[in-house]
């Protein structure tokens, strides 16, 4: 087996619950717009309930970046080259990984992903797929500080990053998240990203709010989960999902709508919704060619190839960490 040690990077209290994820519901939930960030949609419910969206008629971004990988392999594995430590971030099931790992013979696999049991998973079919590959699976927050395994450390790394979750962070919160991975990764790394093209409304709206109701699902377990480890009372019969295009913006935003006035408590603390007063719970950025570039080159990484399948419009980008310079 070639899964050597799993590391965990996440802070619990007693009880086991993620402190970070007890402020950010407390502090969320006191705005005048209630939000929760959507890395907590991630428990092993919500895991699993992402991967079955994946596999939605509706859902595209999968299909595209699958098929990238597949017709453009050879020409990726060429710019990137062999060796290098693949870092994925927000891993989940490594559904895609297989397709990278086969064309570029890496020299490890180090999967980022905030759920442990599904990390564990994941990680051990892909060392049973791939026996003599070192992996070693991190549990963190991948958009907070991450230390890499010491194993890696003298290794040329690739930072994967699919699905077009870069697009789920504000241009601020994407830009340091792109800073902070450029310095973890270091000097000479690549970064293989998935971007998610602006579309028809309508296609994006139905990839977000299909007719089988999975978002859905996958939206208000955001509720059950807050219920189950932070006590709450919410309750979720009397919230609606809803996925709605924000121009401005150029995104998508899920949002968990009271459907009439509520009362509930968290952790014993006190909150009240009025109908109609939402839970904006996920954004889902949409980039332009040039968008794209610039949110790259400001978080440290210059674009050096693209791939982009033209329906629905996706990318993959592959940038090189930026040569740090004293002067414009």
């Amino acid at each position: 087996m070639s899964v050597v040690r799993h590391l965990r990077q996440v802070d619990a209290d007693a009880a086991g619950v993620d402190i970070a994820f007890r402020a950010d519901v407390h502090a969320g939930l006191s705005q005048a717009q209630k939000a929760v960030p959507a890395r907590w949609f991630y428990d092993t419910t919500g895991s699993a309930l992402f991967e079955d969206i994946t596999a939605l008629p509706e859902y595209y971004p999968t299909r595209s970046e699958t098929d990238l990988l597949k017709r453009h392999a050879g020409a990726m594995a060429a710019a990137i080259g062999a060796g290098r430590a693949v870092v994925e971030l927000g891993s989940g099931s490594s559904t895609k990984t297989p397709l990278l790992l086969d064309a570029i013979q890496p020299a490890a696999y180090v999967p980022v992903d905030i759920s442990g049991d599904f990390l564990r998973d994941s990680a051990d079919a892909l060392a049973a797929r791939f026996p003599g590959l070192a992996i070693y699976p991190v549990e963190a927050d991948f958009t907070q500080r991450v230390a890499l395994p010491r194993e890696i450390c003298p290794l040329p790394k690739l930072g994967f990053f699919p699905g077009s979750t870069i697009g789920n962070m504000v241009a601020r919160t994407a830009v340091d998240l792109l800073r902070n991975w450029r310095e973890a990764l270091g000097d000479g790394s690549l970064l293989l990203i998935g971007i998610d093209r602006t579309k028809d409304i309508a296609v994006l709206e139905r990839a977000y709010d299909d007719p089988a109701g999975v978002t859905a699902a996958f939206n208000l377990n955001l509720l059950a989960r807050i219920n189950r480890e932070l006590g709450g009372t919410i309750p979720i019969d009397n919230f609606e999902h809803r996925a709605i295009w924000d121009d401005v913006h150029a995104r998508i935003e899920m949002h968990l709508l009271a459907a009439c006035d509520l009362d509930f408590t968290v952790d014993g603390r006190s909150y009240h919704m009025a109908k109609g007063e939402t839970i904006h719970s996920e954004n889902s950025h949409k980039y332009g060619p040039r968008d794209a570039n610039l949110l790259l080159r400001a978080g440290g990484w210059t674009p050096l190839a693209t791939w982009d399948d033209a329906d629905p419009a996706f990318a993959l980008i592959l940038a090189q960490a930026t040569e740090f310079r004293s002067a414009p």
